[in-house]
């Protein structure tokens, strides 16, 4: 029954999404090509919520949304805080935030034209704004070679703010006198 049981927290941990017992008997049926029954599965159950009830575990095992999950135990949930609230805090650097207004501005667009415009390769910038889910893949352009086309995703609206892309700052909100005035005026003049 261990091996059983090595097998339904492996897969508990890797699922993103609470997992049904009914998803849990499909796997293990295909992969030991046998039926394997729903109380057996459940037997295993009872026993990893036993287990992770334990002091030594932060997490323990909770039947939500219908299936089984691991889930961080409440009394660990304020250090969990000041790491997410210290995670959101990271700053994008100069280059992601170009890409990314360039982006915003121009969607849907693809990386060779916001590489055009940066003048820089933007492969790294591109992959990092995905991974904080910034922007996403719009679909493919009509050019040759149906490159990926980018714009900014719902992730970006609440980052920044905004409910539109119409509340985004135009160029003439930029074009106050005093604050884009490079070098000294000279008052001899």
């Amino acid at each position: 029954m261990d091996f059983l049981q090595n097998h339904i927290e492996a897969m508990i941990f890797c699922s993103p999404h609470p997992i049904k017992v009914k998803e849990l008997k499909n796997c293990l049926t295909e992969m030991f090509e046998a039926d394997v029954p729903e109380n057996d599965i459940e037997e295993v159950l009872v026993k990893l919520n036993e287990k992770y009830q334990a002091d030594e575990f932060s997490f323990q095992l909770n039947h939500v949304g219908g299936g089984y999950q691991f889930l961080t135990k409440p009394a660990y949930q304020a250090s969990i805080g000041i790491l997410l609230k210290q995670q959101s805090k990271r700053r994008l650097s100069t280059s992601a935030l170009e890409t990314l207004s360039i982006i915003a501005y121009k969607q849907p667009v693809t990386k060779s034209d916001v590489e055009s415009i940066r003048g820089v390769n933007c492969d790294y910038a591109v992959q990092k704004l995905l991974e904080k889910g910034l922007i996403e893949i719009k679909g493919k352009s009509e050019a040759i070679g149906r490159p990926l086309l980018y714009g900014t995703s719902h992730t970006f609206m609440e980052y920044f703010g905004i409910n539109s892309l119409n509340e985004l700052p135009t160029p003439k909100d930029f074009a106050q006198a005093d604050e884009n005035v490079i070098g000294e005026e000279s008052e001899d003049n």
